[in-house]
């Protein structure tokens, strides 16, 4: 047996190879789809804290209320709300700019025009608790402006495409499932949008 397994490993046959990609897939997905992934563990802890988690309402959750209401509070500049949002590193690192910004007097002059593609990537057991990284889309204006309302930064005509890489953690000792997750670091960069 062990002579035959070789043989069809190594075989440069069309249809051997063919059927040798088959089954290759085949054991990629049934393995991937029995073995306990970290993602897994993550939701298994979540649920011990929210026996009524769901993981597509919980996308839903993010698409139609976590994620617009922290990308809103950063593009008004809305501090107090951003400090309910995030942990107190991702909020200092969020608000600096933002205090920095105002004390100059300027004033951000930004839109959200759509968020897509929201997507739950990963998740990881963490001290702070169950951590969940979630990536999406947006299409947004970005632009600053001076107290004479003239551009500093960016362009109110120019639609830009950012890709988010956000960390939410699940605060254990907040109840409500909705207001229980807090930002816990986030990525992004941005492209030009060309229609």
């Amino acid at each position: 047996v062990l002579s035959w397994k070789m043989q069809y490993d190594e075989s440069e046959n069309p249809m051997i190879r063919a059927s040798r990609l088959l089954t290759d897939k085949v054991s990629d997905v049934m393995g991937n789809l029995f073995s306990k992934t970290e993602l897994s563990e993550t939701l298994t802890e979540i649920c011990k804290i929210d026996p009524s988690f769901d993981q597509k309402q919980f996308l839903r959750d993010c698409e139609n209320d976590i994620i617009p209401n922290i990308l809103e509070a950063m593009i008004r500049g809305d501090l107090e709300i951003l400090k309910d949002w995030c942990f107190e590193s991702t909020y200092n690192i969020i608000a600096t700019p933002i205090a920095q910004a105002q004390k100059a007097g300027f004033f951000l002059d930004s839109k959200i025009l759509d968020i897509e593609n929201v997507d739950l990537a990963m998740g990881k057991v963490m001290e702070q608790g169950p951590v969940l990284i979630v990536t999406f889309q947006t299409q947004q204006i970005m632009c600053v402006r001076d107290s004479k309302n003239a551009v500093v930064e960016g362009d109110p005509e120019k639609v830009m495409r950012c890709n988010y890489v956000w960390v939410l953690c699940r605060d254990p000792n907040d109840l409500n499932p909705r207001s229980a997750w807090r930002l816990m670091e986030l990525q992004a960069n941005s492209t030009e949008q060309f229609v």
